[in-house]
């Protein structure tokens, strides 16, 4: 069965524009749910226009043959889903840095509808302020453009129709989702060691006046401090994670070192 109502170079966007447009809409800060859909949209059909031209010698010759066209497609579309979800990954260092940082200092049960998601669902106050921050960061700092880099850069690691390995997939998945676990971590180690201290001092305090209400003077003076710490230490939060980007993409696309 071969194509011939179609036109050859609308075969090839179409290839392209499966691999380029599932990217955009999982790469962080291009793709956030926040963005109106119809805006990704357009901008993942334009990125795809500008890549054709750069990556058409690499399709194969002769796409007239329907049973390959559909093979690439879902390949393409594979390996978008591949480098996009482990991008996306990333970006969980803030909602886990988020939640951690709400737990210490007394603010877990502060929940507000999070921007950053479609649906529109609950998440603590830290986790979306550290994920609309982080947002705004990585195009401040123009990570922006190594990820738009790396859509190409995909292209001279796996070549049209080369699936990559189901193994090695689930390797860089899990070690940049390791690493992100760990970034968070990181990242909200001022309040872990915060709430270790205050919570011996109040269990020290407790114990040495039984008679003191230890519960109301404990919620306020927990927020109060930890605010203070967030504020003093937030700016180096943020330089953490954003290097923690930039070794995520060098990590990703190796063709950018």
């Amino acid at each position: 069965m071969t194509i011939r109502l179609l036109p050859e170079f609308v075969i090839a966007f179409a290839l392209v524009f499966a691999r380029v447009g599932t990217m955009i809409m999982l790469l962080p800060a291009l793709g956030e749910q926040a963005a109106p859909a119809r805006a990704r949209l357009a901008f993942a059909v334009l990125v795809a226009l500008i890549t054709l031209p750069v990556i058409r010698a690499k399709l194969p010759v002769s796409l007239g043959n329907l049973p390959v066209v559909v093979t690439l497609l879902i390949t393409e579309l594979l390996i978008g889903f591949t480098f996009g979800l482990a991008a996306r990954f990333v970006m969980s260092a803030l909602q886990t840095a988020g939640v951690v940082v709400s737990q210490q200092i007394g603010l877990s049960y502060t929940m507000i509808l999070d921007p950053t998601h479609a649906d529109q669902g609950q998440s603590a106050v830290m986790s979306s302020f550290f994920m609309m921050l982080g947002v705004g960061l990585v195009f401040a700092a123009n990570l922006h453009h190594v990820a738009l880099m790396g859509i190409v850069d995909s292209y001279r690691s796996l070549a049209p129709g080369d699936l990559p390995a189901s193994g090695d997939a689930a390797q860089l998945a899990l070690t940049l989702a390791s690493a992100s676990f760990s970034t968070g971590i990181q990242l909200s180690a001022p309040f872990l060691v915060f709430a270790m201290v205050f919570n011996i001092g109040l269990g020290i305090l407790s114990r040495m006046m039984p008679q003191l209400q230890v519960f109301f003077l404990a919620m306020p003076a927990s927020v109060l401090l930890g605010t203070i710490i967030l504020i003093l230490v937030l700016s180096l939060m943020m330089d953490g994670f954003v290097t923690s980007v930039g070794m995520a993409f060098r990590e990703l696309f190796p063709g950018l070192r």
